[in-house]
């Protein structure tokens, strides 16, 4: 069972190709089999919340708050870390903000 704040290592077909490729992500929130996430980079130049060796990743990453998609459950191949409380509400806080922006 998948958790918010689960670091994955996710199979990701880009929108601008065919190419399907092995990405980590931080799960959103999981429904029914369909997975929300936000996509990681280790370009650590990019906007987005900042993670570390810390958190439990390879290298310095990023969290890219402006790739979100969905994925099924079957397109995780594991979990390879969780983020602490503190990021997990660092990153809720940064999505929230954004949303407050958009104007309906």
């Amino acid at each position: 069972m998948l958790n918010s704040g689960d670091v994955v290592l996710a199979k990701v077909q880009f929108v601008d190709s065919a190419q399907i490729k092995q990405r980590p992500a931080v799960v959103l929130f999981e429904e029914m089999g369909n997975v929300v996430v936000a996509g990681i980079t280790s370009n650590t130049k990019m906007k987005g919340i900042s993670l570390s060796k810390e958190d439990g990743l390879i290298k310095d990453s990023v969290i890219k708050l402006s790739y979100i998609f969905t994925i099924t459950e079957k397109a995780i191949e594991k979990r390879i870390a969780v983020l602490r409380k503190e990021k997990r509400r660092k990153l809720y806080d940064a999505l929230n903000e954004r949303l407050e922006k958009i104007k309906v």
